[in-house]
């Protein structure tokens, strides 16, 4: 039995991959956060130990004090709108100056940037990029980061379980809108964070990690989420398509949900990631059916949740 700490255990993937731990019984779990939550530490039945991630040597001994074997980092690499910014390579650093800690699997759940990507101008790529050239030169651990394209939960929340916050991406399902990216025939490879969660406690018993695991969860285009979502509804929704030309110009039809979610994601920030997203979505960039090998074929065993299945539960006729 391992001890893992789960860092960012409390947000939206990490609540996934602390249930997938505690579903399996098979290792102890604790949840590293910015802050105490005396509430949800007694509903999960797992300790959460408050840290500041910018004081590297108190991380590294809450990890040695607690044993901690693995590290699972699963923060949001987005900067936040009041100036918060990721602390994914102190957390690296954290694990790899500690006696007890030997393996980590990073926040990335995305696909591998090419150079093109990274000039793109997302703004998680430089914090992405920076901890990938922290676990590299951190030679104290065995590290590996995931990979499965987009998160589907998106397309599926409330109606579906997710842990995830509604924020509609390009099909807005809940309002009956479209904004298509581009020709909407680019090929997207996405899971459900309940799959990737699973598949990230089935690789611990792993001998030896990739540098990169790949999930494949279901591949679909936005012209397929849009299908679906109106079968499911039986309704056609509104559609606009946002031309490549518009996309690249960094201008983006704002959907309703949207317009609902600028509460904790500002409409700036809306404006500076959905254009890059759609012409990656458009491209696909997205798209990892080719890559050689994945977790899926180290553990069959492990049905995915397609994006039929999960609009249909979460939307039919609603």
């Amino acid at each position: 039995m391992a001890i893992i700490a789960v860092a960012g255990g409390t947000g939206q993937m990490g609540r996934a991959v602390v249930d997938a731990l505690i579903a399996s019984g098979k290792h102890k779990t604790i949840i590293l956060s910015r802050k105490e939550n005396p509430a949800l530490e007694k509903e999960l039945g797992v300790p959460i130990i408050a840290v500041d991630y910018n004081n590297v040597p108190a991380v590294t001994k809450a990890l040695e004090d607690n044993n901690v074997d693995t590290v699972i980092s699963t923060i949001f690499m987005m900067p936040s709108f009041t100036g918060d910014l990721p602390k994914e390579v102190e957390i690296i650093r954290a694990a790899n100056a500690s006696k007890t800690t030997k393996r980590m699997i990073s926040s990335d759940f995305s696909f591998d940037l090419k150079p093109e990507h990274v000039a793109a101008g997302f703004p998680a790529t430089p914090f992405k990029k920076a901890a990938e050239a922290e676990l590299v030169a951190s030679k104290n651990l065995e590290s590996t980061r995931i990979m499965m394209g987009h998160f589907m939960d998106y397309w599926g929340v409330p109606g579906f379980k997710s842990h995830f916050a509604p924020m509609a991406t390009f099909i807005d399902i809940e309002n009956n809108y479209a904004a298509i990216p581009g020709s909407g025939n680019g090929r997207v490879t996405m899971a459900h964070s309940t799959d990737v969660a699973k598949f990230i406690v089935a690789s611990l018993d792993l001998q030896k990690w990739d540098p990169i695991h790949y999930i494949i969860g279901d591949t679909v285009t936005s012209n397929d989420l849009l299908a679906l979502a109106e079968k499911a509804k039986g309704r056609k929704f509104t559609v606009v398509h946002d031309s490549v030309d518009d996309l690249k110009s960094g201008v983006i039809t704002a959907l309703p949900g949207q317009i609902a979610a600028y509460d904790f994601m500002p409409k700036q920030v809306f404006d500076m990631v959905m254009p890059i997203l759609g012409l990656w979505f458009d491209e696909g960039a997205f798209d990892l059916e080719n890559v050689p090998t994945t977790l899926n074929d180290k553990f069959p065993e492990i049905e995915t949740i397609k994006a039929k299945d999960m609009i249909e539960q979460a939307w039919k006729k609603s």
